[in-house]
This record gives C-alpha cells, sequence and structure tokens, in this order.
C-alpha cells in the first residue's frame, strides 16, 4: 500500500541587501513557498508570527545586525479613531468601496503606475510593468480580494482613486499593498483605506486587521503607530505598542538566534497532510 507524507515546508534566507526604511542598515529575509492544499492555513498560521505574504512566497525579516521590522495588527473591537481620523474618513465620505476577486484591470494598473512615478521613483517596484503588476495581483493561492475605490460623487462607475491588495485570513483582514491618486495626497488616502478595512472587518466578524512592518525609526512608518489599539510582534509574541520610543531596533550580532532555531521555533498547521480547523466567520468576503 502507497502511504502519502505530510508535506513539510522549506524555509530558506535571502543574500544580504541594503534596507530600504533605515539607511546603514542590511536586510535579510526568512521565506518559504506558498503552495499546494495548506496554502491558506500556512498563511494564516505563519501570518500570526509576523510573516507577510508576496504572491506565493511567505517571508519574515531575519536582519543579523537588526530587529526593527515589526508586524503590526489593529485589534479591531478595541481600535477607536483619533480626531484626525474622523476627519479623514468625512473627508473621504463620498468614495465606494467595491470588493471584487484577485483580477488586475487597466484602471488599476493605470493608478498603479502613476503613484509609483511620483511617491516611489527608485522604489524596488518602480520598473515594474503590466505583466508584473498583474503577477503580483492574481498569483496568489489564498483567499484575496482587491478592494478598488471609486469617487461616487461623479455617479456610480466614477474614477478610481485608491485600491488595496488584502488577504482573507482566519482571524483577520491583512493588508498586502495599496496604491492611490498622488494628485489626492492631501486626503490622506493610505490612511483613510485602513480605517475603512478596520471597518470592514468589523463587520464580518473578523479581529484584526494587519498592517504589515512597523519599523521605528523610519518616517515611512510613523503613520501606523498613530492607529490605537495597535499591536506589534515582538520577541515571539503579540504586545501593545504603549510606547513606540522603547523599541530602537537596535541589537548586536550574537543576540541573533541562528536560522535554524528561528525555524524550530516556527509553530505551523497542525496537521500539514489534513485539514486544518478554522473558526466560522460572521460574515463574508
Amino acid at each position: 500500500m502507497r502511504h502519502s507524507l505530510p508535506t513539510v515546508p522549506q524555509f530558506y534566507v535571502t543574500a544580504p541587501q541594503p534596507c530600504p526604511y533605515l539607511p546603514g542598515r542590511m536586510e535579510r529575509k526568512l521565506f518559504t513557498a506558498l503552495q499546494g492544499d495548506h496554502a491558506e492555513a500556512m498563511n494564516d498560521k505563519l501570518s500570526q508570527q509576523g510573516f507577510r505574504r508576496s504572491q506565493n512566497v511567505l517571508y519574515r525579516p531575519s536582519c543579523a545586525d537588526c530587529a526593527a521590522c515589526l508586524s503590526a495588527r489593529i485589534r479591531v473591537a478595541d481600535f477607536t479613531p483619533t480626531r484626525s481620523q474622523r476627519r479623514v474618513l468625512k473627508r473621504n465620505a463620498h468614495l465606494k468601496r467595491d470588493v471584487t476577486s484577485a483580477w488586475a484591470t487597466e484602471d488599476q494598473y493605470a493608478l498603479f503606475r502613476r503613484y509609483l512615478d511620483r511617491r516611489h521613483t527608485f522604489g524596488g517596484m518602480a520598473d515594474m510593468d503590466v505583466f508584473e503588476y498583474s503577477a503580483m495581483v492574481e498569483e496568489t493561492p489564498v483567499r484575496t480580494r482587491v478592494l478598488e475605490y471609486r469617487d461616487a460623487a461623479t455617479g456610480p462607475n466614477g474614477p478610481l482613486v485608491a485600491a488595496c491588495l488584502s488577504d482573507v485570513l482566519d482571524d483577520g483582514l491583512s493588508l498586502v499593498y495599496s496604491f492611490f491618486d498622488p494628485d489626492m495626497a492631501d486626503q490622506s488616502l493610505g490612511s483613510f483605506m485602513i480605517l475603512d478595512q478596520i471597518d470592514l472587518a468589523r463587520r464580518v466578524g473578523l479581529p484584526f486587521v494587519y498592517l504589515g512592518y512597523w519599523v521605528p525609526g523610519s518616517p515611512k512608518m510613523d503613520y501606523k503607530a498613530r492607529f490605537s489599539a495597535l499591536e506589534i510582534y515582538h520577541m515571539g509574541k503579540w504586545q501593545d505598542l504603549d510606547d513606540p520610543a522603547r523599541f530602537s531596533g537596535a541589537t548586536h550580532p550574537l543576540s541573533v538566534q541562528p536560522i535554524a532555531e528561528q525555524v524550530a521555533q516556527l509553530s505551523l498547521p497542525t496537521d500539514m497532510g489534513g485539514p486544518v480547523n478554522v473558526p466560522p466567520r460572521k460574515g463574508k468576503l
């Protein structure tokens, strides 16, 4: 009789390269392929341990002499918008949200290109063509949605002004990538999309909104610390970001665990060869 063994994921480490967030530092990532029948369970489980998804890869920073990148998420039930965030919601009340499948469109790419050309000219994604953009959106082995925001003040099919690619996890929404009309920078559309996803998660009964990485000392990431009920994954557990000033990300080589130990401490789905129990949701996405 032939027996099939559970698939055990293999983990790898990237070569060091200049950090895009903190000058003078080098970044390195621990990553694994996201594929097969257990892709959703892996995405759920490793997202809860500080990993992020990029197409069919899950990764987490694993730098030799820096620990600045901290996965961040918002506790939906405890979130309360600030006065400034309430103004952002009011300014953008005319926007209409459409939730679509993970399918790239010409409208999206045109907006994406304008966003990169104006705001991230020298970033790692600056040269992405339409085929690479389509791959970013469509090559997903998990439940992914595109949230499009259109200006309803000009009609039901108004112009696309912002979009967000998000994964639906068993315990929350995970923002993979977002972009918006650079001519509307004063509308705070980046913050608005986070606020809207908090509202959406609350409506469907999901407890968290995962924001990606918060990097203390990086001006690009300061805005994430302005959201209340924010948790960060630090020292192997989620904890409140009560005082951002106490996280500098500074460390030394002897304080970093070897990669083998980091992998050994990861918690994987209970049975990689069978179904994983998923708690019921209150709504659908």
